[in-house]
């Protein structure tokens, strides 16, 4: 079981990297790191929704699975900061354009 915990989280943690992917060049434009080759973010992007809705399935299922298994009251926790970072993912790219207007502002 641990296995798939550590698979939920290693999945939680790329959709924050896919939510950042637009987010993450102006900050670094705005730390003085930019470059050409921030423009592999661009062809992130486009998966981010698909990616994003993917991953929210499997966190959902392994919340189903552990129920289920009668585990939900040991995992708890584990599938709560799952559930979390990818909450975080899905705010970061529903109010990216916020984000950027605030960080275009700060420059």
């Amino acid at each position: 079981m641990k296995k798939y915990l550590t698979l939920t989280y290693l999945g939680s943690f790329s959709a924050l990297g896919v939510a950042t992917c637009c987010v993450l060049p102006m900050t670094m434009m705005l730390l003085g790191l930019g470059g050409s080759w921030l423009a592999i973010f661009g062809k992130i992007a486009a998966a981010s929704y698909y990616v994003l809705a993917i991953l929210s399935l499997f966190v959902a299922t392994a919340w189903f699975v552990s129920h289920r298994n009668g585990s939900l009251a040991h995992l708890k926790w584990w599938l709560a900061g799952s559930a979390a970072v990818t909450a975080l993912a899905c705010v970061i790219v529903f109010t990216e354009a916020q984000i950027n207007d605030y960080l275009i502002m700060q420059m």
